[in-house]
Parts: C-alpha cells; structure tokens; sequence
C-alpha cells in the first residue's frame, strides 16, 4: 500500500468512538467499586522470565510485557485494590489476535481468591459488554471431554498420542515437554469451541501451568488461576497470586532453565519483586484483560486491525 494511503486508520471512526465508551465505562465501574487506578512505568529494567514471551528491549532497559511486578509492589506498600489501562508490549508477530504493541487493563484485589475474581470479570464483562452471564468449567473436565486425556496425570507420550488422535501435529514434536502438549491442545482442539453464546471460564489448572499462581494441595493439585474464552478468544488471564518470595525464586529459576535450553535470550529474576514479595504482598487474585480483544467482542470485529487506529504496520 502506499505512502498516499496508508495514513489512514484502520479502525473505522465509530469503532474508535466506541473504545472510548468502554474506556469510560470500565474507569466508571472501578470507580463505584472503590478501586484506585494507577499508573506504573512503561519502561523496566527486569522483565518477565516466562520462556514463552520475547520482551521488548529500549537499550538498557525493557518495554514491560505487562504492569504486574509494578503492581505488586504497590499492594506490599498498602495501595489496596487496583486497576490500571495501559500499554504492553510483546515481541510476536502481527495478526488477527496479535500485536507487539496492545492495551492491557489489569487489576488487583486483596482478600479475593480467584473464584472471587472470577465473579467480578463477569459483572465488568457484562456492565462494560453486555456478554451475558458466563459459565464455568475447570480445565480437567474439558480436556477430558475434548481430548479423552487427563490433564493432571497423562505423560507427555499419552498427549502426544491424544493428539495425534485428534490429527493435531507439529513438524518436529521430538522436543516437546508434557507442558507444551498442554497447551498445543488446549490452542487447537478445546479453544475455539469455547464461549459461543457467553463467556467461559476455564479455571483450576495443572501445576505444570502455574505461571504465577498458588497451588492447592489435593488430589490432585491444581494451580488457583482462570482464564476467559468468549467466541474462540482468550481475553483474560487471572491468578490467586502466589505471594511466597522463595517459592518465586524458584519458579524464576526454573523459567530460566528453560529459556536456556529453548535458546531464548536470558535475563534476570525482578529482584525488586522478590523484595516487595518479601516484605508481604497480601493475599490477592489479579487479572490481566486484553482491552483490544474486548473492543473486537463489542464491535462485532473480526481481527485488531478493526479496532486499533494504527496497527504495527502503519505505527
């Protein structure tokens, strides 16, 4: 396309004009619930150690892939509830669902656990949306309905076979970990089935899957986070926060294992994370939902290009 063109926005106006609506519905349902919006910096010198996000690098210092560490650190120093609409960057490619640059709403609720957090994604979802009332489903009754394979238990052979039953491959699968199949699965068999009429919630996730979630002991342990589909689309992602400075440490150190064996770049734990986790951040649920992809679900749109002025593209 040319210079002469391509100027121009790809969201129609209206589409902007209704972001905006959102943008003031969501501060107005924060506001009535007595939640104080905050900013934190763009620009971090840690960032995420998650193997499976590229971060952004400005120099010395990263585009942060997400407000959380920051966050935390305002619940250790008593900021009480939170929220936050930001920008985040990720280094992935453009598409229908993906850009490197996209708006993130992210808030945090001492005292919740994420059954909680669960019910006041759905009152937001539907004060801001209109969505309708979600469902619920914990994530090992779904795989065991749309794969026939237990999530808690199958080895990586068993999910392989699983997939391979269910004519899901990869060129070169020798690699893959009990993890990856996961969430190969969960991507290609089990997403785009979810949340046609109404938002689900899949919630009580295999420990391999924890992220930065706490485990309950059981029979079996499961990580207390959540997540939310809604027409084939992840919108949402939520955790009861795991607040154990050690333990941490040493999910932090396992992602850096693995960062160095998939060959990704290294980087250094948010040392001043573990601080503010070490003076007490309180027992909290936190939610991370990606604005974008709710502005898509409002406008009837069917990629982000629909919804963002200027896509990576035309930046």
């Amino acid at each position: 396309m040319s210079r002469a063109t391509d100027w121009q926005p790809t969201a129609p106006l209206e589409t902007l004009r209704l972001r905006a609506e959102l943008l003031a519905r969501i501060r107005g349902f924060f506001d009535s619930r007595g939640v104080l919006e905050v900013e934190t910096p763009v620009l971090g010198h840690a960032t995420v150690t998650d193997p499976y996000i590229e971060s952004v690098r400005a120099g010395d210092l990263f585009l942060q892939t997400s407000p959380e560490y920051a966050m935390k650190r305002l619940l250790a120093a008593g900021s009480g509830p939170i929220f936050q609409i930001c920008k985040a960057f990720r280094a992935e490619e453009s598409g229908s669902r993906h850009n490197p640059e996209f708006t993130m709403l992210e808030w945090y609720r001492p005292g919740f656990d994420h059954h909680d957090l669960m019910d006041e994604v759905d009152l937001l979802l539907n004060a801001v949306v209109g969505t309708g009332d979600a469902e619920r489903e914990t994530y090992g009754a779904l795989f065991q309905r749309h794969v026939g394979a237990n999530p808690h238990s199958a080895d990586a052979a068993e999910l392989e076979r699983a997939a391979s039953a269910l004519s899901v491959s990869v060129a070169s699968s020798s690699s893959f970990s009990r993890e990856d199949w996961l969430n190969l699965l969960m991507a290609h068999v089990i997403e785009p089935q979810l949340g046609e009429k109404a938002p689900v919630f899949v919630y009580d996730y295999p420990v391999d899957l924890a992220a930065l979630a706490r485990i309950r002991p059981g029979e079996p342990p499961v990580a207390e986070r959540f997540e939310v589909y809604f027409r084939g689309t992840e919108l949402a992602n939520g955790y009861h926060e795991l607040t154990d400075a050690r333990e941490q440490r040493e999910r932090f150190k396992r992602d850096l294992e693995k960062r160095r064996a998939l060959g990704v770049d290294d980087v250094e734990p948010d040392e001043r994370l573990l601080a503010a986790l070490e003076a007490g951040v309180p027992a909290s649920a936190g939610v991370a939902l990606g604005l974008d992809r709710l502005v898509m679900v409002a406008a009837s749109a069917r990629s982000l290009r629909d919804v963002l002025s200027f896509p990576s593209d035309r930046a």
